[in-house]
């Protein structure tokens, strides 16, 4: 992992810890299984690299205003469910820009 600078393969490497497929934390919102992971992807969102740049500023923003102690963030994110759904979110959004590249290096539309 790259510690200075996250790129994509950082977060499919954190996200394929927990399995490919994250949509089980929509099935148990209470859950708290994915609170590290949670922690983790913040850890990564807050760092400064051209890839943490292309996603989206919502994602990096909550993740800063989070780890800064944020009263409205830290309260809006300690609920599993919000957590949850940022995860998900980014997850999807990840993987699928993954896949997308990957098309289009083996030369599919």
């Amino acid at each position: 992992m790259s510690r200075t600078q996250p790129d994509e393969q950082d977060y499919l490497s954190l996200f394929r810890i927990y399995g490919e497929d994250l949509g089980s934390l929509y099935r148990e919102p209470d859950d708290d299984r994915y609170a590290l992971l949670f922690e983790q992807v913040v850890r990564l969102l807050i760092k400064p690299s051209s890839f943490n740049r292309s996603l989206p500023e919502p994602f990096r923003v909550a993740a800063r205003r989070y780890h800064d102690g944020d009263p409205a963030t830290v309260k809006h994110l300690s609920y599993p469910a919000n957590r949850h759904f940022m995860l998900c979110d980014l997850h999807d959004l990840i993987s699928l820009r993954s896949r997308v590249a990957r098309n289009r290096l083996k030369g599919h539309p």
